[in-house]
């Protein structure tokens, strides 16, 4: 036997007795170094047509493969990928993590530590996850429950509605976004003054594979039984096909998914307008989007910050902290959000700009979060504001500034 695959061996014996005890809570392989868009495969047990299984779930950045094998077949699969596609894996029990790695030679060694409960996370129940209440520690205040069917098709919770650990950080991710919507919801005219029985028109800009579009439709229609058209508008096809398919299955009526750009998206009325990760000034035209669209709830994430950096002057006595350039890009989010929000509240918005959560892939974690104000207040004050910032860094031109000018919304 080649003692550099003992290692991998002593693994997959684990995970063939954890399997056969019914103890595993994640069987993951990730540090994939092959070619294509895969990212990681996850196992997991299942009986089918009476027989026991292994279900193979391949995660691709835009689409998910399932492959079901015989226990054998599976375990032997999962083997071939180890150390040549796979750098590394990690089996979850009730009482074990064991973790597998390879180095950059080829050498592979098995850690096996204590199992652990992400601290902060549900625990996983059929009922939906709820952590357990200490005499220190209350209960979290969940928005949507864990046997929420959209999350089975999306793939965050398995077929007993149990949190599949790797997507832990996305159920947070779901959660927060849902809790910071639904303070605005409340305190905008769609929760003050708005007729129960319109439907609320949201537009998710960039939307990707739908966890955060199919979550606020469920809680619009399930949770707070109002009446919703929704749509996630995104760049690629294949994940519009994906997010529709999924509605298909499960039935869901006022949600769905078109192809499309915030650029050239055709404006309609709007309720709730929503762009996280907009690149650049795409999250200038998502703004620009939902206040001429009316919308009483902006809400963006920004992503990358590269139209005023250039323009940037480094005026005294700034001079000697700006020539870094980690803090030259700093100050270019930091002036560009600003901006924002102070365009924001001249276009007749309360506007915060507030750390939201790490989403999963990124370090981008800021929020933009407008909420249209019932009474007016005059806009050339903060318009004269906004122009003096810009003569004091040097700044021509601001492209939501631009964008807004041009249609006379400030």
């Amino acid at each position: 036997m080649d003692p550099d695959r003992q290692p991998v061996d002593d693994f997959l014996s684990r995970a063939r007795q954890a399997f056969a005890d019914g103890t595993v809570t994640m069987l993951v392989l990730a540090g994939y170094r092959g070619e294509g868009d895969l990212k990681r495969v996850q196992a997991r047990a299942v009986v089918l047509k009476g027989m026991p299984m292994l279900s193979l779930l391949y995660r691709h950045a835009t689409k998910d493969i399932t492959k079901n094998f015989s226990v054998d077949e599976g375990l032997q699969t999962l083997k071939t990928l180890l150390g040549s596609d796979f750098r590394n894996a990690q089996l979850t029990t009730q009482t074990q993590d064991i973790q597998l790695a390879f180095s950059k030679k080829g050498k592979a060694t098995v850690r096996v530590g204590k199992a652990q409960q992400p601290a902060g996370e549900p625990l996983a129940s059929g009922q939906g996850a709820r952590p357990v209440s200490s005499g220190h520690n209350r209960d979290k205040h969940r928005y949507l429950d864990l046997d929420r069917p959209f999350l089975v098709e999306l793939g965050v919770t398995d077929r007993d509605h149990k949190l599949v650990p790797a997507m832990s950080r996305k159920w947070k991710q779901i959660n927060k976004f849902i809790e910071v919507f639904a303070s605005a919801l409340a305190a905008s005219p769609l929760g003050t003054g708005k007729d129960g029985s319109d439907p609320i028109r949201v537009a998710d800009f960039g939307s990707g594979k739908g966890y955060l579009t199919f979550a606020i439709h469920d809680y619009l229609r399930g949770v707070l039984g109002r009446p919703t058209r929704v749509t996630g508008v995104e760049l690629r096809q294949e994940l519009v096909d994906l997010c529709n398919g999924a509605i298909e299955r499960l039935g869901l009526e006022g949600l769905t998914f078109d192809a499309g750009d915030v650029r050239s998206y055709a404006p309609q009325p709007l309720d709730v307008m929503i762009a996280l990760h907009a690149c650049d000034i795409a999250t200038d035209y998502a703004i620009h989007m939902g206040i001429r669209a009316g919308a009483s709830v902006i809400m963006c994430s920004p992503c990358c910050h590269k139209e005023v950096r250039p323009q940037l002057l480094s005026p005294h006595p700034l001079r000697p902290i700006l020539q870094h350039g980690v803090h030259l890009g700093q100050e270019a989010e930091m002036l560009t959000d600003g901006i924002r929000a102070l365009l924001l509240d001249a276009a007749g918005y309360d506007t915060q700009v507030f750390e939201f959560i790490s989403l999963e892939h990124t370090n981008k974690n800021k929020m933009i979060l407008a909420v249209k104000r019932a009474m007016p207040k005059a806009a050339a004050p903060v318009l004269a504001q906004i122009d003096e910032i810009k003569r004091f860094y040097g700044i021509k031109a601001q492209c939501l500034e631009t964008l807004l000018k041009a249609d006379a919304l400030v």
